[in-house]
């Protein structure tokens, strides 16, 4: 893991459905921070119907969740939500602290330099190679040159050290979703958003997909994957404590043990 890359974040567990006012220690004995996205009985509702209400997270430091539920039951929309893609229709998303209603789109380009998104269909600049498309987050946020210091590293790091040259359409899928891990951690986010991160790739790639993802949330980074694959949350639970969220009949509910 390229340390330069990626800043090391405290740790901790989430909160869901736990007084804001309580003060808690995780397993490993560390205090809890403040969540750093923290949604308050939250609806959304898309052409005159509710796809859910009531949700009720908190993205804490060293926090990671997997969110599972049917399609069409609202997964991609509670991500953006949470990176202030889209306003909630009823209750509170605080991003940073701050009520993402109140939040200019300066205000939210800034808190997305903290946010880490990748997104199940992978987009990139077809004429650029790769090294430049993964550098793109700091160079439009004129930061290039720190960029360039460790876009090296990070490419090692997600194993496409010598990819870095070739155009998107030569890549596999499976180097695609890396490269997207890539793009997303560049900027050292606090929070890492994935949207089926795994859904167009194999099982050993998934597999190298989530460690990657395990070793971000070990560094503190909070961790929300979007999933339909079931297989991918059991092969987690040896390696990371993970609080698995089903969306289901417009609620947010915590899986069973069927899981």
């Amino acid at each position: 893991m390229p340390e330069t890359a990626l800043r090391t974040g405290q740790g901790g567990t989430d909160r869901l459905n736990r007084p804001r006012s309580s003060v808690t220690t995780s397993a490993h004995g560390q205090v809890e921070g403040e969540p750093l996205i923290d949604l308050t009985q939250v609806a959304y509702s898309y052409g005159g119907a509710e796809l859910f209400s009531d949700v009720t997270l908190a993205l804490s430091p060293g926090s990671f969740h997997f969110l599972t539920g049917p399609s069409g039951a609202g997964k991609t929309t509670l991500l953006k939500l949470c990176y202030g893609d889209l306003v909630a229709t009823a209750g509170s998303v605080s991003i940073f602290g701050t009520d993402s209603r109140r939040m200019t789109r300066d205000d939210i380009a800034r808190a997305r330099r903290r946010i880490g998104i990748v997104h199940q269909d992978c987009q990139f600049l077809d004429h650029l190679p790769l090294r430049d498309n993964v550098l793109l987050p700091m160079t439009v946020s004129d930061r290039q040159d720190e960029g360039e210091s460790h876009v090296d590293d990070l490419l090692a790091w997600v194993g496409l050290g010598g990819q870095s040259g070739l155009l998107p359409p030569q890549l596999s899928g499976g180097e695609r979703q890396r490269a997207a891990l890539a793009r997303a951690v560049i900027t050292a986010p606090d929070v890492i958003l994935a949207d089926e991160p795994t859904g167009n790739i194999d099982w050993d790639m998934s597999q190298r997909l989530l460690n990657l993802l395990v070793e971000l949330n070990r560094l503190g980074k909070a961790v929300l994957v979007a999933t339909h694959d079931l297989n991918l949350i059991r092969a987690a639970k040896p390696q990371v404590s993970a609080r698995t969220l089903r969306l289901r009949n417009r609620r947010l509910q915590t899986a069973g043990a069927d899981l």
